[in-house]
């Protein structure tokens, strides 16, 4: 008798790999969102220049607004404005520190000679004003320190030191907004760029003086000439008319 075997029936199609998704729908709904704005590059950001000597400035809202170490608010243009010649800002890091102390006394022990030809001078840093207050009493300085917390006017002239440091120097600037002196360095040496640019201010002031009064002399001698050619002129007429009445 013959035995009859099943026969083996076809794997089921759960047992086949699944099948990969159509990327259709994927594609339909990214067309349907809207496209995500562009986040700006840190590094591709644009910096502000800082000014540099000869560069003339608009003072109108420049460095923003600062407050003196007795609370009183101003700003850079108030402040040329009030000055006769232009305003010097030495900057310094923080009030009371031994490298802050010497600059300060030092523009403190040559404050008349670096205010003689009309600049006004004034520390600016960004402690408060109480810090500022107990700098000045204490080293008797005469002259305003400025508060700048946000450290907006001490970047605006160069002078800030990423990421909050402020850098030591100093920046001097015209009536007219235009930039004559913009130099970071150590104590003694913004002092003598001060020092420097005031000499040269003095030499210009005595050449003008000197070409002045060179202007008055001649003319002095101009008018001596007319005068005398004048005189000869009356003596010759005379000395005619005098011939025409002996004819006579």
């Amino acid at each position: 008798m013959v035995e009859l075997r099943k026969r083996r029936e076809a794997p089921s199609d759960a047992s086949q790999p699944p099948q990969k998704k159509s990327n259709a729908s994927t594609s339909a709904k990214a067309e349907s969102e809207p496209p995500k704005a562009a986040t700006p590059s840190v590094h591709g950001a644009e910096k502000t220049k800082s000014p540099v000597v000869g560069d003339t400035i608009s003072l109108e809202g420049f460095g923003g607004e600062v407050e003196s170490q007795d609370g009183a608010k101003t700003n850079l243009k108030a402040l040329v404005e009030e000055s006769k010649n232009g305003v010097v800002l030495f900057t310094y890091p923080r009030a009371s520190t031994p490298g802050c102390t010497t600059q300060a006394c030092l523009f403190r022990d040559e404050f008349s000679p670096l205010t003689a030809t009309g600049y006004s001078i004034f520390g600016l840093s960004s402690d408060s004003p109480k810090a500022n207050t107990t700098f000045k009493t204490k080293q008797n300085l005469p002259y305003t320190l400025l508060c700048d917390p946000n450290a907006t006017l001490i970047s605006a002239i160069g002078m800030r030191k990423a990421p909050k440091g402020i850098v030591r120097g100093v920046f001097v600037v015209g009536k007219g907004g235009r930039v004559e002196a913009v130099e970071p360095g150590g104590p003694a040496a913004t002092v003598e760029v001060v020092r420097k640019l005031v000499e040269s201010c003095e030499v210009m002031s005595s050449e003008s003086a000197g070409n002045m009064a060179g202007a008055k002399e001649i003319q002095k001698v101009a008018s001596k000439n007319d005068t005398a050619e004048v005189q000869a002129d009356v003596a010759a007429e005379v000395a005619d008319t005098a011939k025409k009445l002996d004819k006579v």
